[in-house]
């Protein structure tokens, strides 16, 4: 097959690019967009990130064969052309400007995945995430199950053994560590699939529940042999995982759109790692002789709290004046993890928060018996749910997807990097902190502190890690000993932040952007400022880097990378 390739690659460069370059002059800006993200669609990689992605086409096929890498690159390939061919709006309104550096921005998030960061290639968890992590998504939107999402769950479960032919034949350049997770992640798997396969049957058709049993047992026993492979390549396998600085800074600039070096990023975290440890301890302080804050006495007694919970913050976010909540916003709420997806629950976050498709569907956050052994997330909500809500729900991502999804303006509507929905979430913690929404809990405002100490650490793994500084198991030992958080939450961290160089810094770095903005916007407004409507912008607007959004807002381009850079690499 390689020896076909370089021909492939001609035959699929004349016929994707010909018709583009044709019609370049013609190529208006939205239908470039509604071209790339329909193709977007098809290619984007699933990942263990929480924030949804695109939604996937109906009978949409996951291929990772050697001939689909090479069509996406081509592809991608073509796009890109048609992007710089595009009629230039410099003398456009801004909006316009900033549509057009969006669409730059997300054609550069496609080809770092695919030649830069590379984890089809490096990373043995990559194909986790492809296989398994393709089913458990579908299993996370509350029941019933269609018939179309049955068919697709066994539609991916079939598709498991080719992925894993083509993964051997693809990790050529694997990387020790992120074996071992991949190893890690697939201990016990026949017991596991036989836990999630008994508890969906009740939910499946007699013609699904046969389709399913057929089609796992194909999958289990190709990535039961994965597995095997893996183990037996370990002594061999590098361990270095560092994209290096060039790569990294590519994607500050590139990606992410910010304006900042590796050692700024550094200065920025560890200033606020140094503001939360002292807000910290002022507020263990005056919390002296405040009671302990007990655990849920169990899940029912929980998830009612929740419900009144998020109906109070809601309630508290238009009373204040803070931010806008439309009456058609549904809700976000916890439920009990179901036992089909407890199993494979290691594979991301027990969240679902709905997609563009599904607006009058609740958000949910699927929750765990309370209990002191929960991980460091989990036990907080098993404590107060708030915190959660507030980063994850109302007014975090669940309400500002929704609202982005909504865009007037279609080419906003997709998410593509974490830079602004991470800030927006992270920013809100404390927003609602000092609006006053936790006076009445002493203990959960240490838990805010206690996550925003975490939040400025990332910063400094995700740099580390980047950079080559840290290992994954030196950043592991960092969170687990300086956060403090349990070693299973740390590794999960460490080994997320390692795969997806620039993901962990977008939660601090974020929030920093939005609260110099929101600096910036006052005192060119002065009197006329509003908090209400600043933050109607940046949460509708959640889905564009903070540096665009600046420029929107003020005319200043100075975050903003140069569009020469953008077109490098």
């Amino acid at each position: 097959m390689t020896s076909h390739l370089p021909l492939l690659r001609c035959a699929l460069l004349y016929a994707l690019c010909f018709v583009p370059l044709c019609r370049a002059q013609s190529d208006g800006l939205q239908q470039f967009s509604d071209d790339f993200w329909q193709w977007r669609a098809h290619y984007q990689p699933f990942s263990e990130d929480d924030l949804p992605r695109l939604e996937r086409p109906q009978g949409f096929r996951i291929d990772w064969s050697a001939g689909s890498v090479e069509k996406q690159r081509v592809e991608l390939a073509s796009f890109e052309q048609r992007w710089r061919a595009l009629a230039r709006p410099d003398q456009s309104p801004v909006p316009q400007q900033v549509d057009y550096r969006l669409l730059g921005s997300a054609l550069a998030r496609a080809r770092w995945e695919l030649d830069i960061v590379a984890n089809w290639k490096r990373n043995p968890a990559f194909y986790v995430d492809q296989t398994l992590g393709a089913m458990y998504i579908l299993l996370l939107p509350r029941a019933p199950f269609s018939a179309d999402r049955q068919a697709e769950i066994v539609r991916r479960l079939e598709t498991v053994p080719a992925t894993v032919r083509a993964a051997k034949a693809n990790l050529t350049d694997m990387r020790e560590p992120f074996a071992r997770l991949a190893i890690d992640a697939l201990d016990r798997l026949p017991e596991r699939m036989k836990a999630t396969q008994d508890a969906l049957g009740p939910q499946l058709s007699a013609e699904s529940r046969a389709a399913f049993a057929k089609a796992a047992d194909g999958a289990v026993a190709a990535l039961g042999d994965f597995r095997q492979w893996l183990q037996s390549g370990l002594p061999k396998m590098r361990r270095d995982t560092a994209i290096g600085r060039d790569n990294y800074i590519h994607f500050l600039r590139n990606i992410a759109m910010m304006p900042y070096s590796p050692e700024q990023l550094l200065e920025m975290g560890q200033q606020e790692w140094n503001r939360s440890v002292a807000f910290e301890s002022y507020e263990r302080v005056r919390n002296a002789d405040a009671p302990g804050q007990p655990l849920f006495p169990n899940s029912k007694a929980q998830i009612d709290r929740e419900r009144v919970n998020e109906e109070q913050i809601r309630a508290f976010l238009e009373q204040r004046q803070l931010l806008s909540v439309p009456e058609r916003v549904k809700h976000y709420h916890n439920l009990l993890v179901p036992a089909y997806v407890v199993p494979f629950q290691g594979l991301g976050v027990t969240d679902d928060l709905t997609g563009p498709s599904r607006l009058t569907e609740d958000g949910t956050s699927y929750i765990r018996e309370p209990n002191p052994g929960l991980g460091f997330f989990s036990l907080s909500t098993a404590k107060d749910p708030r915190p959660i809500i507030v980063h994850e729900g109302v007014p975090g991502h669940y309400f500002q997807l929704f609202l982005s999804w909504g865009h007037p303006d279609a080419i906003r509507r997709h998410y593509y990097d974490s830079g602004a929905n991470e800030g927006i979430g992270f920013y809100a913690e404390e927003m609602m902190l000092q609006a006053g929404l936790f006076d009445n809990s002493p203990r959960t405002r240490e838990t805010i502190y206690s996550f925003m100490r975490l939040r400025a650490l990332r910063v400094e793994v995700d740099v580390k890690l980047a950079l080559g500084v840290f290992s994954l198991e030196q950043a592991a030992d960092y969170l687990t000993r300086t956060v403090p958080m349990d070693r299973k939450t740390a590794l999960s961290e460490a080994a997320l932040f390692a795969s997806t160089p620039g993901q962990a810094i977008s939660y601090q770095i974020g929030k920093i952007q939005i609260t110099r903005l929101l600096a910036d916007v006052r005192r060119q407004q002065g009197d006329q400022f509003s908090l209400r409507k600043f933050h109607d912008f940046v949460w509708l607007n959640g889905n564009v880097p903070l540096s665009l959004q600046r420029w929107e807002l003020l005319g200043d381009m100075s975050e903003v990378p140069r569009e020469k850079a953008a077109q490098q690499k």
